[in-house]
């Protein structure tokens, strides 16, 4: 899979400074960087999404995934049909809360996704909430939902992406 270069303009490499003493602020990050930058590879192992994941795809719609196997065609195929539009992804930070007891813990992320296809931007005010599980190895994601709260997206886009 080839992975795009980063943007040294994403609000990912200057989060909110506030957030970053909290607990998974780290891990988080290293997720949306991920699906910006399309590496399956670091996504993958900082993911055991036990109980799957629903997630949001490239028109805004809700995608529930059951399993690890569907876990991992989801993102190739999202990555693939990303790098075929030629799109980029980003996302911003708006809110961020977090609580962690034992090995268990969970976060409430709240951040506007943007994809970019050429100088046309859809945004999408989106809400997850992730369950974090201590392992041998540190803190994985156990469990993704993400949902859409509103979006703006340009009929061009729309038209790209349906």
């Amino acid at each position: 899979m080839t992975t795009l270069d980063s943007t040294p303009t994403s609000p990912l490499e200057n989060p909110p400074a506030h957030f970053l003493g909290e607990p998974f602020f780290a891990e988080t990050l290293i997720l949306l960087r991920s699906v910006r930058d399309h590496d399956f590879d670091t996504l993958a192992g900082l993911c055991d999404d036990d109980f799957g994941i629903v997630d949001v795809d490239p028109a805004g719609n809700a995608r529930p995934i059951r399993d690890r196997a569907g876990w991992e065609a989801w993102f190739h195929e999202l990555f693939a049909t990303l790098a075929a539009m030629g799109a980029e992804t980003d996302s911003t930070i708006d809110d961020y809360q977090a609580v962690v007891d034992g090995g268990l813990g969970y976060s409430v992320l709240y951040f506007t996704q943007t994809l970019t296809l050429g100088e046309h931007v859809a945004s999408f005010e989106t809400v997850a909430t992730i369950i974090w599980k201590r392992t041998p190895d540190g803190w994985r994601e156990a469990r993704w939902h993400a949902s859409v709260i509103s979006s703006d997206v340009p009929a061009e886009l729309a038209e790209a992406t349906s």
